[in-house]
């Protein structure tokens, strides 16, 4: 008899900021410092420091310290970059040089102001959670809300991607529908929302080209 599979550790970041508990992986992995665990449950602490990044799942020396290490950073996992922007992460500057390159660039160009590592993560930080955790969001129309930007549609996440939102899952995206028209409720910080349109482009889950594909065909 097979011995049963062991649960999955609270580290998968959804949209809404939440971080649960799901054996979906996802295509990236990110830190906000050490983040102590018990029987596999996140405790109070969200984040040990200001500078939430998005790594690649691969170190770049090869080295894998587990899911669960006790003295490095904990591992965190994102479906796609997307997601982890609309948690409030950015590229990491060390494993994803060039990504950190193009959104600093982004940065720079939407904001006009200091465009260090550390003041980035400060300004995104008073975007990212209010005083008692909770995502901060915003209004935008959606007319102008620029591809790899989350939104909430009847109280879900929806990615916008090719003039759709499409539904998240921590598995992939479904079939979308057309971008409404607008007022929407942004779970993407505003900074982000001011690099997408600046032209940093999110690496995005497989899963969102292909229902995108599919819905554009099914219209014409």
């Amino acid at each position: 008899m097979c011995p049963p599979r062991p649960s999955p550790l609270q580290n998968r970041v959804l949209p809404t900021g939440e971080i649960v508990a799901d054996r979906a992986r996802g295509m990236f992995t990110g830190n906000r410092g050490i983040l102590p665990f018990i029987n596999g449950r996140l405790c109070v602490s969200r984040w040990k420091h200001q500078h939430w990044i998005i790594c690649d799942l691969k170190h770049p020396k090869g080295r894998y310290h587990g899911p669960m290490p006790a003295r490095a950073w904990t591992p965190l996992f994102f479906l796609d970059e997307a997601v982890g922007l609309a948690a409030g992460h950015r590229p990491c500057a060390y494993c994803r040089p060039n990504a950190y390159r193009a959104f600093k660039s982004a940065w720079h160009a939407s904001h006009r102001g200091a465009d260090g590592h550390k003041e980035i993560d400060q300004s995104l930080h008073h975007h990212r959670v209010n005083r008692i955790r909770a995502q901060i969001r915003h209004t935008a129309e959606g007319a102008f809300l620029p591809d790899g930007s989350f939104i909430l549609n009847n109280g879900m996440p929806h990615l916008v991607f090719n003039n759709q939102i499409l539904p998240f899952s921590t598995n992939g995206y479904g079939p979308g529908i057309s971008k409404p028209n607008g007022p929407l409720m942004v779970l993407s910080p505003a900074p982000i929302i001011d690099v997408l349109r600046a032209g940093y482009q999110p690496i995005l889950h497989h899963s969102a080209a292909n229902v995108a594909t599919i819905a554009t065909q099914r219209s014409d």
